[in-house]
């Protein structure tokens, strides 16, 4: 059974940081692409970063070039990403995704704010 699991979320002030992990298990990450969406009240689902097979492409939203890392170890079978100088339109619940077959983890809230 495919499952995903995000952790790493919460609270965090404007220009703190975050850092989230999916931990994949049911299946092994190295044959997949991976990434992170999020999607806030009201809106849809946004990527957010994308990583290839092996880690050598990566993919980032605009909203996050520059501040956010997506990271992945396939011995762990965990994607990683690093969030930083973290902004209020940041706030959402981030999502892992593992793009053959479309599965989707459970999502994790991450809320910006002072």
């Amino acid at each position: 059974q495919v499952q995903l699991v995000e952790s790493g979320g919460g609270l965090v002030q404007p220009g703190g940081s975050l850092r989230l992990s999916c931990v994949a298990s049911g299946f092994t990450i190295h044959m997949h692409h991976m990434g992170w969406y999020r999607q806030s009240p009201g809106k849809e689902r946004e990527l957010v970063a994308d990583i290839s097979r092996n880690g050598g492409i990566t993919n980032y939203g605009d909203s996050v070039k520059g501040r956010f890392t997506i990271s992945r170890d396939n011995s762990k079978n965990t994607v990683w990403l690093q969030m930083n100088s973290l902004e209020p339109e940041d706030t959402a619940k981030y999502y892992c995704h593992r793009r053959g077959g479309d599965y989707w983890g459970q999502g994790i809230q991450v809320t910006v704010s002072s």
